[in-house]
């Protein structure tokens, strides 16, 4: 995510950038609804003793860890119910994930803040937008699974933060630095070279990386934090998921049709596999740097690029490897962007400090 954030935080400010997951979660909350910025590396250096102790810092990186694990192998649970259509899986997992949101936004004791968000016109219609990219990012992944596609998925997160960059420059009209510009001609040139490996463009991956990019820039417009934020969004979509199930479920071969006990177990848990490793994430985003949270997710799409290689065999010809690897260079640039400015701006704040005292 240092990659994500990086660009997320200067089209959109620290608050939503830190809020990106792959599953819609973001930076976690004090109880006032008051984002916590924690280890921000943009931004001027905090008293040492508003800075979180070593112990916490360990906990966090357990806690994120665990988090992207979860993430990364959610693509085994979903194997499991390769059997079922992908579109009514996942308005499975928007009902399970309502109530699920439903029932930690009550200990949250937060509906009156998404209940004044619902009544507002605008950002009803936000979450509503929102609401639609997640469904569309949910609905490519889930698709992609259950059609022996995993190696797309990775590559659709993996050039996600590329994606943001380029909606700053051709939609926020920012100018790209010297690294934006290495990196974006190193994604044209994979997306041309595993355009000819696949024989068709990495629809996949390219409808990933976009609705994700596209929901974060949507979902900074909404005045919830990334909690309460997914859970109105789950809310919007309840409705018309439930209306789905209904038309869905008397087709054969639907979910109501032919699943045993232990598909039932897997449809109904997607709620709690939703909510999980957000919460997990809450926790870590608390208490370590984004300069550290950041690459550790580049986890979730090495998980899903493994999964998909060794364990359910996709092909993986020379040519596909030399695409990602144009993919991987352009992220190592980026980062090595990012980390050197904030490295220059931690520099000028400790000068700021010293010159001030």
């Amino acid at each position: 995510m240092s990659v994500w954030y990086g660009t997320m935080r200067r089209h959109h400010g620290p608050d939503q950038a830190a809020g990106a997951t792959p599953d819609g979660g973001g930076v976690p909350e004090r109880s006032g609804g008051e984002p916590v910025r924690s280890g921000d590396p943009t931004t001027p250096a905090t008293p040492a003793d508003d800075r979180p102790d070593q112990q916490s810092v360990r906990r966090g990186v357990q806690l994120a860890v665990a988090a992207y694990l979860l993430w990364g192998f959610l693509t085994v649970y979903w194997k499991q119910l390769s059997a079922f259509d992908a579109v009514e899986l996942i308005a499975w997992r928007m009902v399970g994930a309502a109530v699920v949101m439903a029932a930690i936004v009550t200990l949250r004791r937060s509906w009156p803040a998404i209940a004044e968000a619902l009544r507002n016109r605008a950002t009803a219609t936000r979450l509503v937008i929102a609401s639609l990219l997640l469904t569309g990012n949910w609905g490519s992944y889930v698709w992609a699974v259950t059609n022996d596609r995993v190696i797309e998925t990775a590559l659709g997160y993996f050039i996600s933060p590329l994606a943001t960059m380029a909606i700053g420059v051709f939609v926020l009209h920012e100018q790209p630095s010297r690294a934006q510009r290495i990196a974006f001609v190193c994604a044209a040139i994979a997306v041309v070279i595993l355009t000819m490996s696949y024989g068709r463009p990495p629809w996949i991956a390219l409808a990933i990386a976009g609705t994700w990019s596209l929901y974060g820039l949507t979902k900074r417009q909404v005045p919830l934090g990334p909690v309460d934020s997914l859970a109105g969004e789950t809310f919007v979509l309840f409705a018309p998921a439930v209306m789905g199930l209904v038309l869905l479920s008397g087709r054969a071969g639907s979910v109501v049709d032919i699943a045993d006990t232990g598909d039932w177990v897997f449809v109904l848990s997607t709620g709690l596999v939703t909510a999980i490793p957000l919460m997990l994430f809450a926790g870590a985003a608390q208490s370590i740097p984004f300069t550290l949270l950041g690459p550790l997710n580049l986890m979730v799409p090495v998980i899903n690029f493994g999964l998909g290689w060794l364990l359910y065999g996709e092909p993986m010809p020379a040519d596909r490897v030399v695409g990602f690897a144009f993919v991987w260079v352009a992220l190592v640039v980026v980062m090595a962007d990012r980390v050197s400015a904030a490295r220059r701006n931690a520099a000028r704040a400790a000068a700021a400090a010293a010159a001030v005292g």
